[in-house]
């Protein structure tokens, strides 16, 4: 019995990245941009069942609940080719179209106040699941919508369906353009507590590595939205092959996160993804230098800093360590190969792992989709816990600092009920995200255990008991 996933997409940012993703099952599974299934499409391997269901016509419709404050981006998906694909009553636009102006405070309080109608449409889509396990969320953590907005739904679903898991996609800003969104630091630090406290399992999308890959990778000096959007869209699709194509191993979402999280609050995971090919490469010279793929040398490179999608800066203490991995591998793959792979890695002491815990490197074979052509004979994506990432989050706490020394752009704050009285929100967030930073540096000793238990973490032992709880029966 398929576990199925609903997919929550949240502002200008989470409808892009959610759209590419819909665009990309579609192809993988064979469905045409109205929900008909092609007439070629009779592979019948594929669970298509977990992210679609069958309308009484039997065109597929995605599991999908489109939120947006503004209406550009959702006017735009529901204007192209694929407009038939998605149930409009899934589609949500706030009624006076204003939007949040990029401001945390104000997507929260319109979260709140449009709940009722919103929860509507998640309610139904849940309770039209035979066996739903759980939900994914695609979002930014800088604007207003996705972030305020994002973090409101967070902290509801976390309440209403306790039982269920909740997978956020979550792109973080890009540390080497100046925003034009001023207070970012305030909603990236408010989102980053929603995230630790709501959310089961965290993938970061990192918009400075991703930048970084597409001009260093890619051979694109300035990458479009859409072309990052595209590479987003491919992290997506892969992680969620093994769900799609299942095997005996990894093949629903608990399973897939579960080896990657020991502990409850270590759950911001971090991908990398080779080899890497634009669809502006097609047809031109970058082909000619498709290089020879083997298992040995996808797993390797997936073990190199460049090829990860987050930008943790250099480690000058060499301290920073793997707590877990997932690699999910496609193509033509022997499993004896897996295996000396496997060997080669650790013999070779290519990957550093935490001191308190065994050497967590596991390895998901999964089929492609018949349907999508691929350039190279093996890829992988990885799946990596990794305690670097709190670099991620101590430079936002860096930013976030300035910012409320001076206690500049705050009006904007104090005029939502949440900061009416007092900014106490902002301020428990920063602590929340220290917090977090501290159980990421405490992760890379050898006492951590014991630190997890001097910390009381009973709030921990409890979300990590009810993790463990979360299944596919009905919340």
């Amino acid at each position: 019995m398929p576990s199925e996933i609903i997919t929550l997409q949240l502002g200008q940012c989470g409808n892009q990245i959610g759209f590419e993703f819909w665009k990309r099952l579609c192809l993988e599974h064979g469905i045409s941009p109205s929900g008909v299934l092609e007439d070629f499409a009779n592979d019948g391997l594929d669970r298509k069942d977990v992210f679609f269901y069958q309308a009484d016509d039997d065109h597929y419709i995605p599991r999908a609940v489109l939120l947006d404050l503004e209406p550009r981006v959702i006017n735009t998906i529901m204007g192209s080719v694929y407009s038939k694909l998605y149930n409009p009553e899934n589609v949500y636009l706030s009624k006076h179209g204003g939007g949040a102006g990029n401001n945390w405070a104000s997507g929260y309080s319109q979260g709140e106040k449009l709940q009722e109608e919103v929860f509507d449409i998640i309610d139904r889509e849940a309770d039209g699941s035979d066996s739903l396990e759980g939900f994914i969320l695609c979002h930014s953590i800088a604007g207003g919508t996705g972030s305020g907005m994002g973090s409101f739904i967070m902290e509801r679903l976390a309440d209403r369906y306790p039982k269920k898991l909740i997978q956020t996609f979550s792109v973080f800003p890009n540390q080497d353009e100046i925003s034009d969104v001023v207070v970012q630091p305030y909603n990236s630090m408010l989102t980053l507590k929603r995230l630790t406290t709501a959310a089961d399992s965290v993938v970061v999308l990192d918009n400075t590595a991703l930048n970084r890959i597409a001009c260093d990778r890619l051979h694109i000096q300035n990458p479009s939205f859409s072309q990052i959007n595209n590479l987003v869209s491919t992290i997506m699709s892969v992680s969620t092959t093994t769900l799609r194509y299942p095997s005996y191993m990894n093949n629903n979402l608990i399973g897939l996160t579960a080896p990657l999280i020991p502990t409850p609050q270590l759950h911001f995971l971090m991908t990398g993804y080779t080899p890497l090919t634009s669809d502006s490469d097609i047809n031109t010279q970058q082909q000619v230098n498709v290089r020879k793929t083997t298992v040995l040398d996808v797993m390797r490179r997936l073990l190199q800093p460049k090829n990860m999608m987050v930008s943790t800066g250099p480690d000058k203490s060499n301290h920073h360590c793997y707590i877990s991995i997932l690699n999910i591998i496609q193509g033509e793959v022997d499993p004896t190969q897996v295996h000396k792979s496997l060997q080669r890695i650790r013999d070779r002491k290519m990957a550093q792992f935490i001191p308190w815990g065994p050497t967590s490197i596991q390895v998901a074979l999964s089929r492609s989709s018949p349907y999508v052509q691929s350039n190279h004979r093996v890829s992988g994506l990885m799946l990596a816990n990794h305690t670097s990432i709190c670099s991620l989050f101590e430079r936002a706490l860096n930013q976030y600092d300035k910012l409320r020394k001076r206690g500049a752009f705050l009006d904007q704050f104090r005029r939502e009920d949440i900061f009416k009285d007092d900014l106490n929100e902002l301020d428990e967030s920063r602590e929340t995200v220290d917090c977090l930073v501290q159980e990421y540096e405490a992760a890379t000793r050898e006492d951590y255990m014991q630190f997890s238990v001097k910390r009381g973490n009973g709030q921990a032992d409890s979300k990590s008991e009810d993790s463990r709880s979360k299944t596919s029966a009905g919340s």
